[in-house]
């Protein structure tokens, strides 16, 4: 089809919000629709009444060599919004042993890094590092645990945390391609493509509410409150679309950009196929105070938590592929966390500080190598409709750059750019 007169974006995530950006920067109509009573979809940030102040739904890490992200960014201009630590620094502790020490991969591609013992894992040796070349050859059946020694100290203090952390899912049932190409954008792209991207705020004062002030100046129509219940088709073409019993006539120029979750969109369009397997995040919120010269971040290696990030007023816990954590009772896990917390940061134990535990069950697909086959591209078979999502094949995990590649990737289809 020729370039749409308007269209109907539903989903007001971050894929539906980089669509939106990119048609309307185009001169085209846009229609945002959003089921939930905010937009933002799974990054966003609330005011939580437990803790008494804003808290994001979940902990997302943006890296400078996301290159979709930064141009998002751009495009609603929040770049002074983030802070960080201003180049690579990745500082871990074992809670099996209490040993401490600091990835800091050089800024060039070549990686000089892995010669100095102050700049690698520690007890690994330059040799180990070797060991990832063979992700890049690897199967689209193979896991991670095919191609790396699982019993290597390299593996459990630097692998295995960031297979988990990257794909959501466990080592052993994690797509080893996928974590390749992670580790190629990544640290095999050089310490300036891995300088973490904090919002000094929040999510939704970074990437949400700067996104809505743009798409309002360019003459958007913003629809929160409306959730889509069924799309009318006529034969290669979307011609209706129903909201909560009011129904929306697509005109020829219209055209629709579906960027509902995975488990939604399959019920809207006919014999599609989405991931229907999930993993869960379970995220843990103290509300403690920092001083400015803490640590941005700890990864932690041997305990429950995973990661712990420094916020305003706030320190949060997140740990990915969480499903052996998830059922069990907030009251449980919020000592459990608060333990790694505290050996992370200094702290003691005791009085444990004000909690807030928050889990999203089905937080991203489960990005193992049978999943990763069931993620379908932007394009669909009618003319006028294309998806987008962290659940499309967008060639790597659902996280927001996946997100925001998947609105751009939609609003190019659309526009007749790829």
């Amino acid at each position: 089809m020729s370039q749409p007169h308007r269209v109907h974006v539903v989903g007001a995530g971050l894929a539906g919000l980089a669509a939106s950006l990119t048609l309307a920067e185009a001169g085209v109509g846009v229609v945002l629709h959003e089921a939930a009573p905010q937009a933002g979809g799974r990054c966003r940030s609330y005011l939580d009444a437990t803790l008494g102040c804003r808290i994001d739904n979940g902990n997302h890490l943006l890296l400078s060599g996301n290159r979709a992200a930064k141009r998002y960014v751009d495009m609603i201009g929040s770049r002074s919004t983030f802070t960080g630590p201003g180049e690579a620094i990745y500082p871990f502790l074992d809670r099996q042993n209490g040993e401490r020490w600091t990835l800091r991969p050089n800024a060039g591609k070549l990686p000089w890094w892995v010669l100095s013992p102050s700049r690698r894992v520690k007890g690994t040796h330059v040799f180990s590092y070797l060991s990832a070349r063979h992700l890049l050859k690897a199967s689209p059946e193979a896991v991670v645990t095919d191609l790396l020694d699982a019993g290597s100290v390299l593996y459990r203090r630097l692998w295995q945390p960031m297979a988990i952390a990257a794909l959501n899912t466990e080592a052993e049932l994690g797509s080893a391609r996928m974590f390749g190409d992670i580790l190629q954008e990544t640290l095999g792209a050089g310490g300036r493509d891995c300088v973490p991207m904090i919002p000094r705020e929040g999510l939704s004062e970074s990437m949400v509410d700067p996104a809505l002030a743009r798409l309002r100046a360019k003459g958007a129509d913003i629809r929160i409150g409306s959730r889509l219940r069924g799309i009318g088709f006529d034969n290669d073409r979307v011609a209706s679309l129903d909201f909560d019993g009011s129904t929306e006539a697509i005109e020829a120029n219209d055209a629709i950009v579906l960027a509902v979750p995975s488990a939604v969109a399959p019920r809207l369009v006919p014999d599609l196929t989405a991931p229907d397997e999930y993993r869960a995040i379970v995220n843990a919120h103290y509300r403690i105070a920092m001083r400015g010269d803490a640590p941005w971040f700890v990864g932690i290696v041997g305990g429950t938590a995973e990661w712990v990030f420094r916020k305003p007023d706030i320190l949060s816990v997140t740990v990915s592929a969480a499903d052996r954590l998830v059922d069990r009772p907030a009251e449980e896990l919020a000592p459990l966390l608060w333990r790694d917390v505290a050996a992370a940061f200094g702290l003691p134990e005791d009085p444990m500080p004000v909690w807030q535990i928050v889990k999203e069950k089905r937080a991203t697909f489960a990005a193992t190598p049978d999943q990763i086959k069931r993620r379908p591209s932007t394009a669909t078979r009618w003319s006028n409709l294309v998806l987008a999502g962290d659940w499309t094949d967008t060639g790597i995990p659902a996280t927001i750059e996946g997100a925001i590649r998947s609105g751009f990737k939609a609003a190019a289809r659309l526009l007749g750019h790829i």
